[in-house]
């Protein structure tokens, strides 16, 4: 029960504020001060027992005082070649477990193929955090009272990559980096984006399945959804047959709860409509990418995110299209954040091969100019609704010429934030080109067309690494 019952058994006092909603600032001083790591090596530099060309260390640092009193510690594994200096690094993360965390796929390939060092450091819930069951409910307490950001998922998260970063610039014999890449899926890609922004030590990121513009998953003042949209998952949940995945999502739906504040809660603590509705939209704004790109591009950090169409992390897709067209993105048409099975979730964009391979050929180009990043696609629609057919125009700017291009498209989208949009049916078409950087389909869609979403996805390899690619998800209506 999220109450200040237990915070009272805990022993927590906290000052009630009555200011308006602050957003949380890291202090990047302290951030990069490696005195207060308080490292504690739980395993020296050693040879991995399985690969001897790689060699490992596993420690455990000192990610902030989050509030006084309560210091938050997290594992960390650093992982380089057996010799050598790494200067290219890529910050990512893994679970609490005091064990070397293991490098698979592109990773692998980066660290034994090009010697860039790996830093995983571990990354979870909130409540499964120590004390676990507990800090949770401390950190939305220091939210109720103080009405400060910093007391949120993304502060936190964001700042353990970069103290991660901090403790691996401090092996000096083994990292003296000169480019850094981030990466990481959901919460670790929340907290991918929130280093990317604060630490100019970042030189680029790669967030997966991680909110861009909106808010991830719904508001973070739980109760604040709009009705209809609340009325529609309940009656999407009691509609499911698998008592099994129904069970599932609720689950899910309860992980994400956990880390959020509720209206009550916000309303016994003397919160005003207006800062609920601004805690929604600013408890995320440490990982809001969108309101820091002028920037990040004039600091030459380079972003490709990397997101699912029926992702309710990652909402306000359409509307990211619209604004930042310029952002290179992949967008899976069908695409989901992840979850059981037996609730539905199939196609979960992180596990996709070609988004693992997306790091391997973003990384190339990042550490090496091994192959170029391709453009966004622009894209010309046009939609004769009465003929129920769609004619699509798409042509690369900047000359590429990718290999693999498709057309997909959904009629009649469910809205953001419903579990039923994370279930939407996607179909695709082939591509053809019709001359020089330039490809055009036509397709037939029947029905009742209200909206129709398009995606082109663009598959262009180079220099031995393959690069997916989309277009920004177009509403037509």
């Amino acid at each position: 029960m999220k109450s200040a019952v237990l915070l009272v058994a805990l022993g927590l006092s906290i000052v009630s504020a009555s200011a308006d909603i602050v957003i949380g600032r890291f202090d990047m001083a302290a951030v990069r001060d490696t005195a207060t790591l308080e490292t504690k090596v739980i395993a020296d530099w050693h040879p991995n027992p399985k690969d001897a060309s790689i060699r490992q260390k596993l420690v455990e640092i000192t990610v902030c005082e989050w509030w006084p009193g309560m210091k938050v510690r997290l594992p960390v594994t650093l992982l380089a070649p057996a010799s050598g200096v790494c200067t290219n690094l890529i910050i990512e993360n893994t679970g609490l477990q005091l064990k070397p965390a293991v490098a698979t796929g592109a990773k692998l390939r980066l660290l034994k193929e090009n010697g860039v060092g790996l830093v995983f450091i571990g990354m979870v819930p909130i409540d499964a955090m120590e004390p676990v069951g507990k800090l949770h409910l401390m950190m939305e307490e220091h939210f109720i009272q103080t009405k400060d950001t910093r007391y949120t998922p993304a502060w936190i998260w964001g700042i353990s990559d970069m103290r991660a970063l901090t403790a691996a610039i401090a092996e000096k014999d083994v990292f003296q980096p000169k480019k850094v890449l981030a990466t990481g899926g959901s919460k670790r890609g929340v907290a991918t984006a929130a280093a990317g922004i604060a630490d100019d030590r970042v030189t680029a990121i790669m967030p997966v399945v991680a909110p861009v513009i909106e808010s991830p998953g719904g508001t973070y003042v739980e109760g604040m959804l709009p009705v209809e949209i609340t009325k529609m998952n309940e009656e999407f949940i009691a509609a499911m047959a698998d008592p099994v995945g129904r069970e599932k999502l609720l689950v899910r739906q309860k992980a994400r709860s956990d880390e959020r504040i509720t209206v009550k809660m916000a309303r016994d603590a003397g919160w005003s409509e207006a800062e609920m509705k601004t805690a929604c939209n600013a408890a995320w704004e440490a990982c809001r990418t969108t309101n820091y790109l002028e920037a990040l591009k004039q600091r030459g950090t380079e972003i490709f995110y990397n997101q699912g169409s029926n992702d309710n992390v990652s909402p306000g897709l359409v509307e990211l299209g619209r604004l930042f067209p310029q952002l290179l993105v992949l967008i899976v048409p069908g695409g989901q954040h992840g979850g059981a099975k037996e609730a539905g979730f199939v196609k979960s964009v992180g596990g996709l091969p070609e988004v693992d391979e997306n790091l391997r050929a973003f990384a190339l180009h990042h550490f090496f100019g091994a192959r170029h990043m391709v453009a966004p696609p622009q894209v010309t629609t046009m939609w004769d609704k009465a003929a129920h057919r769609l004619a699509v125009k798409v042509v690369f700017t900047d000359h590429t010429e990718p290999q693999e291009n498709t057309v997909w498209w959904s009629v009649n989208r469910h809205p953001d934030y419903s579990i039923a949009m994370e279930f939407d049916a996607w179909s695709s078409a082939p591509l053809e080109k019709t001359g020089a950087d330039t490809y055009r389909g036509e397709i037939s869609v029947a029905g009742d067309v209200k909206t129709l979403d398009v995606i082109t996805v663009h598959a262009q390899e180079e220099s031995g690494s393959t690069l997916t690619v989309s277009s920004p998800e177009i509403r037509l209506e």
